[in-house]
Parts: C-alpha cells; sequence; structure tokens
C-alpha cells in the first residue's frame, strides 16, 4: 500500500497518516470531517481547516464529511448553516452524501451519558457555575472535589432523567463526568458534559431542554462517523486527554485521533467570531458579507476567488506553531490568479472632461483593444473614440512639479489604442476648478504613434463621453488600520476610517453595461474589480475593487526573510 501520495506536498499531519497507512491502522482508510458550529459564518481561518481536511481526503482517495456541532441552539441558526454550506461549496469542495448534524446523534449521546452514569463516571451537580470554576482549582493548585460528586448511581440517573423530562429550571444543575479533580489538566477536572437550556434548537425544536456540551458530543459524532483523523486547530490541544477519555468509557464503534494544527492568523485582520459578531451586530460593517469583513461571504462579495484562497492556503501551510501571515500574501495570490484571465477595460473613477477640438464633431472611430495580453486566446473588442472623452483628474496638472510628466498646459499624452493628445488650455467653474480641458489631436498618430517618431512619456487610459456608463466604485482597503488589532484593547479604535471609498459619477467603456458578478475585470491602473452581487443592477451599475495592482507581497517577504 501505497503511504505518500505522489506529487502532494507534505507536512506533520500527511506523516503521521502516512505512518497510520504504513502499518495499515484503520484499514488504510482516511477519513476526516469539518465540524464548524452554525453560530457565525465562515471566515477565511476556517478556510484553511476546509482545505486541510477535504484536502487530505481527496489526497487520499478518502472521505471527509460536514458536520454542524448544533449543541447550543441559543447562538445557532438556519442562516448560518445555509452560508457555511454555501462557502464549502464555493471553495470547490464536496461532502456528497455525507451531511451530518450533532443533533442527529442526541438520544445516542443521552444514552451514552446514561452510561457514564451507570458505571460511576458522571454525576449530577448542584453546584452553580461560579461555584464549579471555584472548585475546579487553577494552573497551579489543584481542584476540590463537588459534594455532589458521592452521589450514588441510582439518584443520579433520576436526575438526570428529570432534566430530560425538563423538571428542573435552568441552571439549576449540570451532568458532569467524574474523573480527577487533582488533574495537571484543567479539562479533566471533571467537566460539565450536559445542561439545562430552554431554547428552541433549528432542527429538533423544543424536543429537548438538556443540550450536551461541545467536547463531550464532538469526539462521540467523530466516532459515531467513522472518522479516522479528527483535525482540530491548537487550541484544542488541552482538550485531547478529555477526547480520549470519553471514548475510552464508551462502546462506540472506533477511536479516532485528534491531531492539532496551528489556526490561521493573518494581519489587518480579527478573526475572532466574538469580535466579528460585535462588528455586525453593532454597524461597523453593512453585515456578514459586507466585502471588508474576512468572512468567505464578505470576501467573495469582494470578487476573491476561490482558486486564490485556495492557493493561499496551499502556501501557507500546516504547522504545529502559531505564527501570523501578512495579508499581502493573500493578495498576491489573488493578483496572480486574475492576472491570467481577468480582461483588461477601461474606466475612469474621476473623471475629467476633455474637448479635442480638431476633431470632428459627430464623428465616431472603432479601435482594437486586446482583452488580455497575458492569454494569447482572449482575443480583442472595439472601443469607440469621439470628439469628448474622459480621463483622470490625476493625469493632469495646470502647473506640475519637475517630475510630473503627464498631462499639463502645451504638453502631449498618449490615449491608450487611440491618439496622441496636446492641451491647450482649461476651463473652470467659478470656484476656480478645473472642468474641462482644451485639447487637439495628432491627426496621423492614430493608434498611438507620433509619425515623426518623437517620443511620449505617458499612456493613460480614457473613455469616450458619448458612449461611456455611469457606474458607482467602491475602493476597499484594511478594515483596521494596524498589524494586529485583535491585540489592542479595544479593537474597535483600530477601525480604519479610509477602509472605505465610494466614487459615485465613474465612467466606464460600454462594454461594461452588461457585466455580471463573478466576472472579472482589471482596470487598467486601478486594479481589479467586479460587479457588486448585492447592489449592482442594470441600470445602477455598481463595481467592487477587489485588490489594487500594487503588490507588497515581494517587500513583505523580503522584510520577513532578513529578520
Amino acid at each position: 500500500m501505497s503511504t505518500q501520495v505522489p506529487g502532494a506536498p507534505t507536512h506533520f499531519i500527511k506523516d503521521i497518516i502516512n505512518e497510520d497507512r504504513k502499518v495499515n491502522k484503520n484499514g488504510g482508510r482516511v477519513h476526516t470531517r469539518f465540524p464548524p458550529e452554525p453560530n457565525g459564518y465562515l471566515h477565511i481561518g476556517h478556510a484553511k481547516s476546509i482545505c486541510l481536511n477535504f484536502g487530505l481526503a481527496i489526497d487520499y482517495a478518502g472521505k471527509c464529511n460536514l458536520r454542524f456541532d448544533d449543541t447550543n441552539p441559543s447562538k445557532e441558526e438556519v442562516e448560518y448553516v445555509d452560508s457555511i454550506m454555501d462557502s464549502v461549496r464555493w471553495l470547490g469542495f464536496d461532502w456528497e452524501d455525507r451531511l451530518y448534524y450533532a443533533s442527529d446523534y442526541f438520544e445516542q449521546l443521552y444514552e451514552y451519558a446514561e452510561h457514564l452514569i451507570r458505571n460511576g463516571k458522571a454525576y449530577v451537580c448542584h453546584l452553580t457555575p461560579d461555584e464549579i470554576r471555584e472548585y475546579r482549582g487553577t494552573l497551579t493548585a489543584p481542584g476540590r472535589e463537588s459534594p455532589y460528586r458521592g452521589r450514588p448511581v441510582d439518584e443520579n440517573l433520576d436526575l438526570f432523567r428529570r432534566m430530560r423530562a425538563g423538571e428542573l429550571p435552568d441552571g439549576r444543575c449540570v451532568l458532569r463526568a467524574k474523573i480527577d479533580m487533582a488533574s495537571g489538566n484543567i479539562n479533566m477536572r471533571d467537566p460539565v458534559l450536559y445542561r439545562i437550556l430552554r431554547a428552541t434548537h433549528h432542527r429538533t425544536g423544543d424536543s429537548w431542554c438538556i443540550y450536551p456540551m461541545y467536547d463531550y458530543a464532538h469526539p462521540i459524532s467523530d466516532a459515531i462517523e467513522g472518522v479516522t483523523h479528527s483535525i482540530c486547530t491548537l487550541e484544542f490541544e488541552d482538550h485531547r486527554p478529555f477526547y480520549d477519555w470519553v471514548l475510552d468509557q464508551l462502546p462506540v464503534p472506533c477511536h479516532p485521533q485528534q491531531i492539532e494544527f496551528a489556526r490561521l492568523n493573518m494581519t489587518y485582520t480579527v478573526l475572532s467570531k466574538r469580535k466579528l459578531l460585535q462588528l455586525v451586530q453593532e454597524n461597523h460593517v453593512a453585515g456578514w458579507d459586507d466585502p471588508r469583513m474576512p468572512t468567505l461571504a464578505g470576501m467573495r462579495r469582494r470578487g476573491f476567488t476561490p482558486e486564490a484562497i485556495r492557493d493561499f492556503c496551499d502556501r501557507i501551510g500546516v504547522a504545529k506553531a502559531n505564527s501570523t501571515v501578512d495579508f499581502a500574501l493573500l493578495a498576491h495570490c489573488l493578483r496572480e490568479d486574475l492576472n491570467k484571465r481577468a480582461p483588461r477595460v477601461m474606466a475612469v473613477l474621476r473623471p475629467l472632461r476633455v474637448v479635442i477640438e480638431n476633431y470632428p464633431e459627430g464623428q465616431v472611430e472603432w479601435f482594437d483593444a486586446e482583452n488580455n495580453p497575458e492569454d494569447p486566446t482572449a482575443g480583442t473588442r472595439k472601443i469607440p473614440f469621439s470628439r469628448v472623452v474622459y480621463i483622470e483628474q490625476e493625469d493632469f496638472l495646470e502647473n506640475p512639479p519637475k517630475k510630473f510628466y503627464r498631462l499639463a498646459p502645451g504638453r502631449e499624452i498618449r490615449l491608450k489604442h487611440a491618439y496622441i493628445i496636446k492641451c491647450t488650455g482649461v476651463v473652470k467653474d467659478d470656484k476656480g476648478e478645473i472642468v474641462e480641458l482644451q485639447c487637439t489631436y495628432d491627426t496621423g498618430s492614430r493608434g498611438g504613434e507620433a509619425p515623426d517618431g518623437r517620443p511620449i512619456k505617458v499612456t493613460t487610459h480614457w473613455v469616450s463621453a458619448e458612449h461611456a456608463i455611469g457606474s458607482e466604485v467602491r475602493l476597499y482597503d484594511h478594515l483596521f488600520h494596524v498589524e494586529n488589532p485583535g491585540e489592542a484593547a479595544d479593537f474597535l479604535s483600530c477601525i480604519n476610517p479610509s477602509s472605505l471609498t465610494v466614487l459615485k459619477d465613474c465612467k466606464l467603456e460600454p462594454g461594461l453595461a452588461s457585466a455580471a458578478p463573478g466576472v472579472f475585470f482589471q482596470f487598467m491602473r486601478q486594479g481589479y474589480f467586479t460587479a457588486d452581487p448585492v447592489d449592482s443592477m442594470p441600470g445602477h451599475l455598481v463595481f467592487n475593487r477587489t485588490v489594487s495592482l500594487k503588490d507588497e507581497w515581494a517587500r513583505v517577504a523580503k522584510r520577513m526573510d532578513s529578520k
């Protein structure tokens, strides 16, 4: 039996799996699962876990389940379930017929809890949550046993059944495992298995008023589903002894192996569900799918591609030690993807009107323009040229500094694909603001080349005023203006006030009138853009800038290498 997948990059989890397969552990099977809690939207950190778990199944011709750990109905919603499934599919993965919920196993989980009670491994405890914390001890001091720890089995069974029957109020008592209050691992000091919680569950309704704790339900769910390798993030490493203890005490069909890896941390980002929820609930952003959010829904709306995210996850690898990845690497992966396939178009975001006075009124010429020089199969398109065009305001200065090479009075620039124009005058409004340029064109420069061979230093994009379509364009920057906002005393104080710039009167070439969400374009000199899937519609086009053209990854990588 082969233990290594040809050509696949390796890491410590694959090394473990390869060793397991070498000795035919689990019959050589590899069965993983992605187990999100439906209490929020998935984010870029979850993408790493999705790619890892589904990727391992693909690499080893195994299986990967999608399982919702829906054990806390007070925080769970169907909206989150739907968004999670949509995001996993969007990333390119398929759980086939293996969609599960922890709630599928509520009855079995309950029966296993009674099994623990009958074997003297669990008891009903009436300590309050504060008292449980007090009795648990500290990292340096052992805990104290609950006064209810020695209850007889029959009394514990009776109380637990009354808990299920709804005879006891919320918070009156809990079911705890009976392990070791002196353990050096606080997670082993009689952890809670069940609590009373009267909350309507999104799948089981009001059938249950007691719910299992995640740490109890999770290993049993893995075992019921035949999972071989239960891949978790590093914060669950201290929970692994309890994971194994639960499975060792119960007649489960198999004993999966829990393996921990370092979760993703990224600069200029917070990935805490609590903090992301706070951003949404306090209206610091426009919802879970706000394009500034690190949620997969937000990144998708902004225009990130699943291919770029999968590439990013491959590049950052799988490690045992925590580290922080620079956002610039994710942006670099996106640029590399879009550069290969995004058509080049012209869009003027801050338009300045230009009248070419020696160009015949009413005349329209159509020029050929390449769609993507990186793709020889992309072909060309026709773009119209007329007497009045728009250029970017930043491409003109009335009194330019020495090293400004763009348009100025008496100077020439090249309009890409079209002609060379020369500024002969300016028109200002009552406030002294420039509203129009008067220009002439070189009649022999069709295609942009000077007939006498004189050098033209600058080529700029433009749009024919007669044919331009109007659009709103949204420019996004980091949501936070510091590299590690999660470390701040108040992360909200780190919100970047310039994270969103909205431009209302942009002028685009006419071919973009029918642009659909999910279709990407490179706006010359401006970056990569896509139509907003929520707000853009015929007659009201809205484009999101996915990422700018400036790639900072080489600089960041060089700085990191020098440390």
